[in-house]
């Protein structure tokens, strides 16, 4: 029963592996750019698992950032893993334990959270222990790959490369402003925001960690002011 739960997990979670790997990759061109070590890289992919995260704590470390604003940085952007994980334990069966409750909670991605809450039946310990494992290996092996592959390929190559990070947010955050025009407005307001603080001479002491901070922050903010979601919209 238990080996026949992991090898359902295993299966749901291949198709999440294979897109870890493709994403992780570039991540792992990006990291060996920035100045990391191969090793490095992959051992911070190992051991955060957070696309978003760990793309943001990249650019932090790239421009001397402190660990204050690291450690901020990762709450904000990670903190929907917290009402995420909040709605995943509702459908964990009643015999998980609370140390399997912190293992599930290392790896419960966005990808995996999806996965896990369109699953038919009650979540069993081994089934997202299955779930998670390839995902785990994908996002690794694809960091390690691409940070070889990076040591390999030109100076030149390596810093055009760079601006696959800003690629890879675009892609996220384009077709959700296309369908809402909120999300279009906050994204806007925060890249305004962003440029005020490089360019005005006034915030000439904020560093790039701090910046991405307080624009992330006050965008937020000012999108949940301005636009409210009502209980009708929290609904649907």
């Amino acid at each position: 029963m238990i080996k026949q739960e992991i090898r359902c997990g295993c299966r749901d979670g291949v198709p999440i592996a294979l897109g870890y790997f493709s994403v992780s990759f570039s991540f792992g061109i990006m990291a060996m750019s920035g100045g990391l070590s191969g090793f490095q890289a992959a051992l911070m992919s190992l051991t955060n698992m957070t696309s978003a995260g760990q793309f943001a704590g990249l650019q932090v470390i790239i421009a001397g950032g402190t660990l204050l604003e690291m450690a901020a940085t990762q709450l904000i952007i990670n903190l929907r893993y917290a009402l995420m994980s909040l709605s995943l334990s509702q459908k964990l069966a009643g015999k998980v334990t609370m140390r399997q409750r912190f293992v599930i909670a290392f790896a419960n991605t966005d990808e995996i959270f999806a996965v896990a809450m369109s699953h038919g039946k009650e979540l069993s310990f081994p089934y997202i222990v299955g779930l998670q494992v390839l995902p785990i290996l994908g996002w690794t092996a694809g960091t390690a790959c691409g940070a070889a592959a990076g040591s390999m390929l030109p100076a030149s190559v390596n810093s055009a490369l760079s601006v696959a990070l800003y690629g890879m947010f675009m892609a996220v955050v384009i077709p959700a402003a296309r369908k809402a025009r909120p999300v279009l407005l906050v994204v806007i307001l925060a890249a305004l925001m962003s440029c005020v603080i490089y360019y005005v001479p006034f915030f000439d002491g904020i560093s790039a960690g701090m910046s991405i901070i307080l624009c992330t922050v006050a965008a937020s903010a000012a999108g949940a002011v301005l636009f409210p979601v009502t209980g009708e919209e929290g609904g649907q």
